[in-house]
């Protein structure tokens, strides 16, 4: 394994159109595009913060629909930045549903927000993302553990 300099408890949130179309970002970290995410802030739940962190990246309010799993594999969960930190993250991965607000990009964290059709997937993905993704949209009823 390679040297990993961090482990961080991080949120994923899947958050579908009316037409199913998934909601991307672009972020300005990498540069890639992604499912809204984040870091988890001492004192947060993993719902408060997966409700923070789509509010700040995208400023649409949401509520939780369904735990879609927890991701800690190494072989997918550690992420190099460009800065050349390495970090392994263990990720909550929610679905959850618009309530609210206006869809824009909330945060300098974001270059872009948009909705895809599920068939038509930008390219550049992070490469954690599509597992989460394909995971959510199995329909399955019991939470994944990988």
């Amino acid at each position: 394994m390679k040297r990993i300099d961090d482990l961080k408890a991080g949120v994923a949130v899947i958050i579908l159109s009316k037409e199913n179309q998934v909601l991307l970002q672009k972020r300005s970290d990498v540069g890639l595009w992604g499912i809204p995410s984040g870091h988890i802030e001492i004192g947060e739940t993993v719902s408060e913060a997966a409700i923070r962190e789509v509010k700040e990246e995208t400023n649409l309010d949401i509520s939780i629909k369904k735990l879609i799993g927890v991701y800690s594999d190494p072989n997918s969960q550690v992420f190099e930045y460009p800065n050349g930190k390495v970090v392994h993250f263990i990720t909550t991965c929610f679905l959850a549903e618009i309530t609210g607000g206006e869809l824009k990009c909330n945060s300098d964290e974001s270059l872009e927000i948009k909705f895809f059709e599920q068939h038509n997937l930008p390219q550049d993905l992070l490469k954690m993302h599509p597992r989460w993704l394909m995971d959510a949209l199995s329909n399955r009823e019991s939470a994944f553990i990988r």
